[in-house]
């Protein structure tokens, strides 16, 4: 017990100050990718911080968790909503309540399968994340792994893909399209947007709007 804390909170640290390099995620996928009859797709470029735009940071923060800047980890209103949404659908999980906090821990430190012991380890890191690293920091990371696609890792492998530009150029529209589809990045694309997907674009636009500035 001594060392799992040990080397847990070692891990977190480290990844505070150097980009993690790969995720369990991206080796299932690349497997998958493998074994199957589709050509394997990796695309992964890791940016600083200031080189991703600030429509984007706040196209994330709209679209995925817009109490980022304010909880410690966890939006409980959000888990509560999500719950009462998913009994609804008679037990068909439909809709997460996740942070963008959680998203980190789950992406960078564990593997991508749902079980109550996943779960337990997402909460124990995401207390980590909050208490090691910074706001500033978590969205960093989390805007360089998350998956935006087939194969495709991290806000400028997206940009240059889907808009054939660098993260650092992406425009409001252009930002709100890529986290439009973050829920489910393997079912829609930028590229090819749904009538669905534009309603999203068109409210995570208006919730760049109420953001106001980010002190990063």
């Amino acid at each position: 017990m001594m060392w799992f804390f040990i080397i847990s909170i070692s891990w977190v640290i480290i990844y505070r100050f150097i980009p993690p390099p790969i995720s369990y995620l991206m080796i299932e996928r690349t497997v998958g990718q493998l074994f199957s009859d589709k050509p394997v797709k990796f695309k992964k470029d890791w940016v600083s911080f200031d080189e991703i735009s600030m429509n984007m940071k706040k196209a994330a923060i709209a679209a995925e968790d817009q109490l980022f800047l304010e909880h410690m980890g966890f939006d409980w209103d959000a888990v509560k909503k999500a719950y009462t949404y998913n009994q609804k659908k008679k037990g068909r999980v439909l809709k997460g309540g996740s942070t963008i906090t959680q998203q980190v821990a789950k992406n960078v430190f564990l593997w991508p399968q749902r079980s109550w012991v996943r779960k337990g380890f997402e909460v124990y890191f995401t207390f980590l994340i909050e208490i090691f690293w910074s706001k500033k920091r978590i969205l960093h990371v989390y805007l360089n792994v998350i998956e935006m696609g087939e194969g495709i890792y991290g806000i400028e492998a997206a940009s240059k893909i889907y808009f054939n530009k660098s993260a650092a150029n992406l425009t409001r529209a252009e930002a709100a399209l890529i986290a439009a589809v973050l829920p489910n990045p393997r079912r829609w694309s930028p590229a090819k947007p749904t009538s669905y997907i534009y309603g999203r674009q068109a409210r995570i636009m208006r919730g760049m709007r109420q953001i106001g500035d980010l002190n990063f």
